[in-house]
């Protein structure tokens, strides 16, 4: 049983070995012990943010203007990269192993006989951190799907729905209908909400619409455009000119961080922005792991197909010089081939690394899973080796490009660090 001498290993350990099942989504139990912390109704404007990919660079963002703008913030994102304490953030700085210790022992004490999953234990601590803080805004990343996340268990004043693509699909569904379905869960009656996408599910309009929801849709009531090098953003209350552009690459980017003003925008009577705030986050917008250049290397923590068509778009315009060498550790439920057979046409050869534990894939079984594609691929036993081995063969003007999991990226990430 936890003890006072408890190490933050010790409790995430624990956590793991705690519930018999690492996910089981539904809202009953996680609430049940966030009423016993006092942690409902949430006292800080809350932005929950759901999608397939961009939740992260959107939800970075949205606190990065918060905290620019003068706000006390708190951000709460998974999964981390390298470190746990990276899901927990007050005003841009990591939650210490002391606070989460001391946040997991308050929960471990009001949850009595409750069983909790590693995921619900971390998003309670997210929010007793937040309160004992007193933060002013909180912004939740969505972990899985959005109606059953714990993270929904917090009426947001706001929400975002980043693009919905094809991920989960044994938990949410195996299209994009009922996934649309899911993310739409964090919606709540008569308050505002904001889709990123273009075309967005049939399921998710219908709910909005069953709600009240006061939407606001990317081409009809909000959009961007970009103007030399800089940008321009509109809205329903007006204009912003002359934005920088994100500091993340990627031309997914100005998608996102339109989506994130306009987010903003719907609370701008209770949580007003200066201009000057969205231009100083733009500027200093940072994730590791996203499309992130290291010497020789590009990183990026894609696992799915969509992730790997803006991956393959980013490789396009940057034209290399000489060849592309991949990196690739996938785990056994992600598409896999359609993965790979969006980057293929780009690159050279593939080494290929395994991931650890009951969903990662062996080299070998992802080789055997790739061979259909005709790609010249190498295993090896794991990512770091995949990596010296790609470097050792890279020629100056070649490309390493690192993908296919956050753990793949972790990996790589401490070979570099070396």
């Amino acid at each position: 049983m936890p003890t006072a001498a408890w190490t933050l290993a010790d409790w995430l350990a624990w956590q793991e070995q705690l519930h018999p099942k690492s996910i089981e989504l539904g809202l009953e139990r996680v609430r049940s012990v966030a009423l016993r912390l006092g942690l409902l109704p949430a006292r800080a404007v809350t932005l929950t943010i759901a999608g397939t990919n961009g939740k992260g660079s959107s939800s970075t963002l949205a606190a990065a203007i918060c905290r620019e703008a003068g706000y006390r913030t708190g951000l709460y994102t998974s999964p981390h990269l390298q470190r746990y304490n990276e899901r927990v953030m007050i005003d841009g700085v990591p939650a210490s192993d002391a606070q989460l210790c001391r946040a997991f022992a308050a929960i471990e004490q009001a949850r009595a006989a409750t069983p909790l999953t590693y995921f619900e234990f971390g998003t309670l601590a997210a929010l007793w951190l937040f309160r004992e803080a007193d933060v002013q805004v909180q912004v939740l990343e969505v972990g899985l799907g959005g109606r059953l996340d714990a993270v929904n268990i917090v009426d947001p004043d706001a929400a975002l729905i980043t693009n919905i693509g094809l991920d989960h699909t044994d938990w949410l569904g195996a299209d994009r209908e009922s996934i649309g379905r899911e993310k739409a869960g964090i919606l709540r009656p008569g308050r505002p909400a904001v889709l990123v996408e273009r075309h967005p599910p049939e399921s998710v309009l219908q709910i909005a619409q069953d709600l009240g929801v006061p939407l606001l849709r990317l081409g009809r009531d909000y959009d961007f455009a970009p103007r030399d090098g800089a940008w321009r953003w509109r809205g329903p209350a007006g204009a912003l000119d002359d934005l920088p552009p994100p500091a993340l690459p990627g031309a997914m980017q100005l998608q996102n961080a339109s989506g994130v003003l306009a987010l903003l925008e719907t609370l701008r009577e209770r949580l007003p922005v200066a201009p000057a705030a969205v231009a100083a986050a733009l500027r200093a917008l940072r994730l590791p792991g996203r499309l992130q250049r290291l010497g020789a290397c590009l990183l990026d923590v894609g696992h799915n197909a969509e992730a790997a068509e803006v991956l393959a778009e980013h490789l396009q315009s940057l034209r290399p010089r000489g060849r592309v060498l991949l990196v690739l550790g996938m785990l056994a439920d992600k598409p896999v081939e359609a993965f790979a057979r969006l980057l293929q046409p780009q690159v050279s050869r593939a080494f290929l690394g395994g991931l650890p534990g009951p969903r990662g894939l062996d080299a070998h079984a992802l080789q055997a899973r790739l061979r259909s594609l005709g790609m010249d691929t190498e295993a090896c036993r794991d990512i770091p080796e995949a990596l010296r081995r790609a470097l050792a063969q890279a020629a100056p003007e070649d490309l390493v490009v690192v993908t296919g999991s956050f753990i793949t990226v972790a990996a790589a990430l401490d070979v570099l660090h070396e």
